[in-house]
């Protein structure tokens, strides 16, 4: 009686575990693939007035982005050094562009 009880013990434990684990693996979502897509290095040349920027972004230093404050036109983006002098003067009256 007692090697009968210790069996469907064990086999209820067994139970239990298996449906612990496909539990689990049903809220199990794999990671996405997210491209890169940063400055990964950047320039303190002035961006010239006659270019309309529409705003900008600070990006923080994250391998292998670096940090970095974005400008945006209606087309292209210009990767610039945050501690270029330049950098605040045309920062004035830009909206900051939020992700």
């Amino acid at each position: 009686m007692l090697c009968w009880t210790f069996r469907f013990f064990t086999f209820a434990v067994l139970i239990t575990l298996m449906g612990c684990f496909t539990g689990a693996q049903g809220n199990y979502r794999r990671p996405t693939k997210v491209g890169v897509n940063c400055c990964k290095e950047v320039s303190r040349a002035r961006i010239p007035l006659e270019i309309k920027l529409i705003g900008y972004k600070h990006q923080n230093a994250l391998t292998p982005c670096v940090d970095a404050i974005i400008f945006y036109t209606e087309k292209e983006k210009y990767c610039s050094d945050p501690k270029a002098r330049w950098i605040s003067p045309r920062l004035k009256g830009l909206k900051e562009i939020q992700d």
